[in-house]
This record gives C-alpha cells, structure tokens and sequence, in this order.
C-alpha cells in the first residue's frame, strides 16, 4: 500500500526531450531538431517518423527556449486596465474572449490575459513581454481619446490590433485640411477592428424618437474611452438632427458597474423635468436602472423607456424583457483574433469594420408618456 503522504512526495513525471525522441527514433538530436522545425537537412520519411515519436512521447516545444531561439512563443497577450469588479458582473469582454479563444485555440496558441490597474502598468507590462518574449502580439482593448499604447507597440515591433476603436486618436473637432496628403492621413500605426457606434447610436434614437420621446438621457461608460466618447458625440449629433433640446438630451458617465448605473439612474430621476427614456452603454447598467425605476414605483414602459447598448441573457430574463442592440460580441472577438494572425504573418495594417448591432424591441421601451 501507499504510505500517506507518499503520492505528495513522489517527483512529478519528467518532459520528454528531444534526447528521448532521438532515442526512440533512432536518429541524431540535430535531425530531431530539424524535423520538428521544418529545417531542410532531413527526409520526408525521417521528418515524419520523428513527429509520430514526438507525439508518441507527448512533447511539446519549451516555449522559453524557443523565443531564445527566435522563434515564437505561441501566445497571444490582451491586458485590461479596468477594475476588477467590473469584470465579473459585464458579459461583453467573456464573450469577446470567447471569440478570439476559438480562433487562437485552432492554431494552439495561447491566450495570455492580465488584468492591471491603469495604463501605465498596461504599457509596463507590454515592455516586460517584449523583452521576455512572452508574446508573438497582442490585442489592445478600450483604446482612449489620449493613447499612448499604439505609439509603444510600433515603436517596439510587437505586432498588435486596437480592438473597438481606432488606431491613432479622434480629434474633437474637424481640422483644417492639410496641404500634403499624406500629412492630412497619417498612415496607422496598428491595425484595427471597429463598430460603428454612431449608426449604432442613430437605431437607437430612431427608435425613441419615433416613439415620441424627447427627454433622453445616455448612461454612458467610462469617459476618455474613443467609445464612450464617440458614442457621446454621436448621441448629440442625432439629438441635433432631430432638433431635440441638449438640455434633455444629454449623458453622463459612470464605471460601467451596477453600483453607479444605479446611483446615475437616481440622480437623473430625481432631475426635472426627468427623461421619460434612458439608454444604457452596457446591460448591467440598464438592469439596475429597470430596479431603480421599480423600486421608485415608476413603470416601464409606461413612464420611462429602457435601451441596453449590449444584449444578454439578463435582458431576455428580466421582466420586463429589455430592448437591446444585439450584436456578435464572440464574431467581433474572431474578427480582432483573426486580423492578429494576419498581421502576424505578414499582412498589412488595415482597418475593418464589424458587423453593425441591430435594435430589437422589446417591452422595455413604448409610447412617450402623457405630459
């Protein structure tokens, strides 16, 4: 019998080396290696009878020793510089990992994921990664108005994709036209996968509007994100076009948390005139509004619509069920995972658009209340 504790003490089972799979093989180390890395110097049937011992053997290369060598390492890396407790109640970035996962997981490269504190710890990171070559490239998430992490990424050869916005900073307001061209278009710095939050925005007030809203508020994410900001933007340029007051029309930020969409919710109920509709950037945020509405006893959809920027099952599960944008969060994860790989094998930059959300109506949106 096992003594106790014995199995605690025994030594964990030892790698195969490339010494075991020549072994096996019957053929040096150096055809190994150059077997298992598509090196010329081998036959075909000696290159395929080394790959059978490989597997036979369960190897698998040392990720560290093959960035020494200049090879990859077979990971890709995506940080968050968010709060953490934002991350366990938003469905948006699992669903968005799960896309890129399915991607990467069919050319078995890993997917390294950190979440930090700020940005300065996100460019830090990207700097210990390159030197350690940790990762082949990373997907670069939330891009702000003010980011410094496209310029860090070029400038360090590390191949990356902005994921939700572009590439090089929006400016707040049109710029003269410059007389030189290429002045006038930089070329990217990285490549990008976006969404178009303006038409986005334009379904949502289209929708509202017709209704006859006009008193809305726009419960946004946090400020200096390009998406919270163009979503900003656009919200006043459809409020504009459709002659809608900004003093009613109008938006605030928050965490993206449940906590503060709640809080923002109170303080703009307790405005007057209040909206009689409310557009939420996240589904968190829309669900703890529909709780504050109930708890304030004001009905929806009978005195205050409910927009959710994103869908998810807590819009289709809460009653009433939540009007939503509706979009391939897990697609737009593939779409940035898949742009990575390109642009790791040579591709280049480019920018590309994800498919564009559509509105569906549910019960959480209705008829403008009688004045």
């Amino acid at each position: 019998m096992t003594a106790p504790g014995e199995a605690a003490r025994r030594k964990p089972a030892r790698r195969p080396t490339i010494k075991d799979i020549a072994r096996r093989a019957g053929v040096s180390e150096s055809a190994v290696s150059f077997a298992l890395n598509d090196r010329p110097g081998v036959s075909q049937d000696t290159r395929a009878r080394v790959r059978r011992v490989a597997e036979e053997l369960g190897w698998q290369a040392n990720s560290a020793a093959r960035a020494l060598s200049g090879e990859r390492a077979g990971a890709m890396g995506l940080v968050l510089a968010r709060p953490a407790q934002t991350l366990g109640v938003e469905s948006f970035f699992l669903q968005l990992v799960s896309g890129i996962q399915e991607v990467l997981s069919a050319r078995k490269i890993a997917l390294l994921f950190q979440v930090v504190e700020d940005l300065d710890t996100e460019c830090a990171l990207y700097r210990r990664w390159w030197a350690e070559r940790r990762v082949d490239g990373v997907l670069v998430v939330d891009p702000r108005t003010e980011d410094p992490r496209p310029e860090l990424l070029a400038s360090l050869g590390l191949p990356a994709v902005v994921v939700g916005g572009p590439a090089t900073p929006e400016p707040a307001t049109p710029e003269p036209a410059a007389p030189d061209p290429a002045a006038a278009h930089p070329p990217p710095l990285l490549s990008t996968v976006w969404a178009d939050d303006a038409k986005a925005m334009a379904r949502v007030l289209d929708h509202l509007h017709g209704l006859g809203h006009r008193r809305i508020v726009h419960v946004a994410g946090m400020p200096g994100l390009a998406h919270t900001e163009r979503r900003i933007r656009s919200l006043r340029t459809e409020a504009d076009l459709r002659g809608l007051d900004e003093r009613h029309v109008h938006s605030v930020t928050t965490d993206y948390s449940d906590a503060e969409g709640a809080e923002a919710t109170r303080r703009i109920l307790d405005a007057a005139p209040p909206p009689t509709a409310i557009i939420y950037d996240n589904d968190v945020m829309a669900v703890a509004g529909a709780s504050v509405a109930a708890e304030r006893g004001i009905p929806v959809p009978g005195a205050l619509s409910i927009v959710a920027w994103d869908d998810s099952a807590l819009c289709r599960v809460t009653h009433p069920r939540l009007t939503a944008l509706v979009r391939d969060t897990p697609g737009f994860g593939r779409l940035a995972a898949q742009e990575l790989l390109a642009v790791l094998d040579g591709g280049p930059l480019r920018t590309v658009q994800g498919e564009l959300p559509h509105l569906e109506a549910r019960e959480s949106t209705g008829a403008r209340p009688p004045r």
